[in-house]
């Protein structure tokens, strides 16, 4: 038996000893990844609608015990032990399950988690594989185990949505040009930065693992430093890089407005052109990050979004005399 529903929603297939479901989510896989392996973070999406959830341990290895209490919304509680059989960074994670309702007759069963990177998407299917067809009828009917899958992905889908800023502007210039505008470092020199802002140094080394270490001073002759690290390039489409502040040696510094704002941003750059002009999107999302760090994060848009725009100004003003 299988159904579908509308694009981005959940893929639904079972067979006698098994459920899949699958689920195509906007978001790259290591943000994904971390949603689903950062305590902090899964206790904030995880479980059908209505649920929360209490993690008492989670030890991401194999061999290693997750253990956490989910909430249902008319105050029943439901204890659940699992243990982590295969953890895959960041392709699969496989553990062995039981639980169920607080002195019910519980569940067991395997389960299967595997995340597919699809560009700037990542497609993550729930494999669950249970003893027999009648303990899957069981969990199916009484629990309404497919339901729950498929509510607990949308939660995990508007939690990543919650967690991202994003921001575009078309230029009027080639895609060759603007691709060159970011990987060069002496045309970044020429643009990068805050309005306002004089790029003073700018060292890249582009290749994955490789690093863009620039400074900048600022009107009033503060000086700024920061770095990316590259993870992927593919010319002139994608740039996935995490950025962060740095110092002038390129250690790993706080924002220095900011105490509490993401040491490092996971950053996706993506350059589409149409008719001899280019799209540039922007897509951050905090890294690593803890609770205090994401709400900092997700406070900040607005100012987010008027410092892109005056860079967003200052390369189209580049790219007019380029």
């Amino acid at each position: 038996m299988a159904a579908s529903t509308e694009k981005s929603s959940a893929v639904v297939s079972t067979s006698e000893r098994e459920i899949v479901v699958t689920r195509v989510f906007d978001a790259p896989r290591e943000l994904v990844w971390e949603a689903f392996t950062d305590p902090a973070q899964v206790v904030l999406w995880w479980g059908p609608k209505g649920f929360s959830t209490t993690i008492h341990e989670m030890d991401l290895r194999p061999g290693g015990v997750w253990r956490h209490t989910m909430h249902g919304p008319d105050g029943t509680d439901y204890p659940n032990k699992s243990v982590f059989i295969e953890v895959v960074k960041p392709e699969r994670i496989v553990y062995s399950h039981g639980g169920g309702k607080a002195g019910g007759p519980g569940v067991s069963f395997e389960a299967t988690w595997t995340f597919e990177a699809q560009g700037d998407k990542t497609a993550l299917t729930l494999r669950q594989v249970f003893p027999s067809a009648e303990v899957r009828e069981r969990i199916v009917k009484e629990f309404g185990a497919v339901e729950g899958a498929k509510q607990t992905m949308g939660r995990l889908a508007e939690h990543l949505e919650q967690n991202e800023f994003v921001i575009s502007r078309t230029f009027d210039a080639p895609r060759d040009l603007v691709w060159k505008a970011f990987t060069d470092p002496e045309c970044m020199k020429q643009w990068w930065g805050p309005k306002g802002a004089k790029v003073i140094a700018s060292k890249m080394d582009l290749r994955p693992g490789g690093i863009y270490h620039y400074g900048m001073q600022t009107p009033d002759g503060h000086e700024m430093w920061g770095k990316f690290v590259y993870r992927e390039i593919v010319p002139p489409e994608r740039l996935v890089l995490v950025s962060s502040f740095s110092d002038k040696e390129g250690k790993l510094t706080r924002h220095p407005m900011s105490p509490t704002w993401p040491l490092e941003m996971f950053s996706v750059f993506t350059f589409t052109e149409h008719q001899g002009k280019t799209t540039v999107t922007i897509r951050w999302s905090p890294l690593n990050a803890s609770e205090q760090e994401r709400k900092t994060f997700a406070e900040g848009h607005a100012s987010m979004q008027q410092g892109w725009s005056g860079t967003f100004e200052q390369l189209a003003a580049y790219l007019a005399t380029a």
